[in-house]
């Protein structure tokens, strides 16, 4: 298992080191710019002559018809060849003078490497036969090196540099992954015994558990971070042991410092920002914090502000909490990194477009929701009638409200749904008047049968009821003398809303035994029937023993 763990962690590095290779490969370097650059502005450095990350001189002006760009890349090709060439001497290498002209050149021989013209030494400082001295001096070098860089006995001893540095490389890190997983543990735990857990009264914000695991990814961080480190020193040393890979050794070093000094000169720069931002939060924090408690205090009735009621606290504290988390989002924009860039406006502008074209229905909703909230249809926990549905609000947000039917069926409905329907709460004037709730029932009885015997029976049954108030007594109401039938409406008080229906259900087995039991025929829903000769429609219980259907009454003309 350890050495698999040391196979993964020495792969990710070398695949992470190869990435950086192949990105500096792909990117034109940071400390010197190459020789395939675009043309330079008159303030721009110019085009360097490069063998083997070694820059010979740079090449600022054109001469003739060649450009600065096309005179650089022929000098560097032409000192290619004589480096290449291990036969020429160094030595052949000199100046001289072009003709009657007043440049310089530094020749092989008779072949001519480059020329040094007036301007060329003119930002030197110098004369001609100096600069072109220097030149020649300095091409001697880098051709030397270079074919001693590429000497079968120098090669084979930085192959063995290399060799031997990768396995002490693979050492050092197995070392460490080895050591580290035996001494990771032992210490998060020392670490988390002496380190206090954060609480706020009985409930623990940070845990002696989140405390050891916090401090096992820093030391794990801490030893990625060192393993990359010595890759990178590894890589350093072994590009720079052979001219094809030169370059980018020397450049691992400028590169990272960049980056570091881009980093720094960032977090620098943005100080005064982040400044500014931690004082806009700070304020908005303490602004939150104290409108919190004011409303808390009128929820809690400590505090009470004539027409404002307790059940708004809440929704008004979060609607101000929405407005001024927004306005310090605004304060704070400015102040951004990278808030005036066209990609920034860009992406608001998309964003806003989408939010204005996707929300037209959410804001309808959040719209509906404040409506609801202060007009005080409802509340959370009441029983409400909304079209056919029937239930105990569980649930009231600024997007919908959830209904529980009393089979604990959930309907979620639209809170601009509910703005365009009638909303019947059973609840508030139990709640808010201290008046008992009033349920009725209807059905309807012929005309044969007396009334006041309907009430008396009616009234019986509600007061059979469990749930229903002896004070104020149930009554009834005549509500309709119809065609074949009169509808009698049965009013009861209750204060046990929550199971109105439970109610209703067993005041309708009270009235069915009640009218059974007086002998009263329930005609709900009314039907057309032919009394004489036949059966009355009451169960057979009720009926006795010794009951005979009645027989058809004729009465024949005289």
């Amino acid at each position: 298992m350890a050495k698999r763990l040391l196979s993964l962690n020495f792969l990710l590095c070398l695949c992470l080191a190869l990435v950086l290779v192949v990105a500096q490969a792909q990117l034109p370097s940071i400390a010197q710019p190459t020789a395939t650059t675009t043309a330079p502005s008159p303030e721009a450095e110019g085009y360097p002559v490069t063998i083997d990350g070694e820059v010979i001189v740079e090449v600022r002006h054109g001469l003739g018809s060649f450009s600065a760009q096309e005179r650089a890349e022929a000098i560097r090709r032409r000192i290619l060849q004589v480096a290449e060439q291990d036969e020429i001497p160094l030595e052949s290498i000199t100046i001289k003078k072009i003709g009657d002209r007043r440049e310089v050149a530094v020749v092989q021989g008779d072949r001519p490497l480059l020329t040094v013209t007036a301007d060329d030494a003119g930002e030197r400082l110098i004369s001609q036969e100096a600069a072109a001295a220097e030149l020649a001096q300095r091409i001697r070098e880098v051709i030397g090196q270079y074919r001693q860089d590429r000497a079968p006995q120098r090669l084979l001893q930085n192959i063995v540099y290399a060799v031997l540095s990768t396995l002490l490389t693979l050492i050092v890190c197995s070392v460490i992954i080895r050591v580290s997983a035996k001494i990771f543990q032992p210490i998060t735990r020392w670490g988390a015994q002496r380190i206090p857990t954060l609480r706020l009264q009985n409930f623990e914000i940070i845990s002696t558990e989140a405390i050891q695991t916090w401090l096992l990814r820093a030391l794990q961080f801490t030893r990625l971070f060192l393993l990359l480190f010595i890759l990178y020193l590894y890589l350093t040393f072994v590009f720079n042991l052979f001219p094809w890979t030169r370059a980018f050794g020397q450049n691992f070093l400028n590169h990272f410092l960049f980056s570091l000094e881009l980093v720094f000169t960032g977090i620098g720069n943005y100080l005064p920002n982040l400044v500014a931002i931690a004082v806009i939060i700070t304020i908005t924090y303490y602004i939150l914090k104290g409108v919190r408690a004011i409303f808390y205090a009128i929820e809690t009735d400590r505090l009470v502000i004539p027409g404002f009621y307790t059940d708004w606290a809440k929704p008004t504290y979060n609607l101000l909490l929405i407005l001024i988390v927004a306005m310090a989002a605004v304060v704070v924009f400015p102040y951004l990194p990278g808030f005036d860039s066209p990609a920034f406006r860009g992406i608001s502008v998309f964003l806003g477009i989408l939010f204005s074209l996707g929300s037209t229905s959410a804001i309808a909703n959040v719209v509906g929701g404040v409506i609801l909230i202060y007009t005080r249809a409802f509340q959370q926990g009441d029983l409400i009638q909304i079209g056919d549905v029937q239930g105990i609000v569980i649930q009231k947000t600024l997007l919908v409200t959830r209904v529980c039917r009393p089979n604990n069926q959930v309907v979620t409905i639209p809170n601009s749904s509910l703005l365009n329907s009638n909303v019947t709460n059973l609840s508030v004037a139990i709640r808010e008047l201290d008046r008992p709730l009033i349920l009725q029932t209807t059905i309807t009885l012929g005309y044969d049968v007396p009334w006041r015997d309907v009430y008396a029976a009616m009234i019986e049954a509600g007061r059979r009821t469990t749930g229903i108030l002896a004070d104020p007594a149930p009554f009834v109401w005549q509500t309709a003398l119809n065609d074949f039938h009169i509808s009698y409406q049965l009013n009861v008080y209750t204060q046990d809303w929550p199971r109105v229906p439970w109610i209703l259900s067993e005041l309708h087995e009270h009235l069915q035994d009640v009218c059974n039991e007086a002998g009263i025929e329930i005609m709900s829903p009314s039907y057309l029937a032919l009394r004489d000769g036949n059966t009355s429609t009451m169960p057979s219980n009720y009926l006795g023993d010794d009951y005979q259907p009645p027989g058809f009454r004729v009465t024949l003309p005289k």
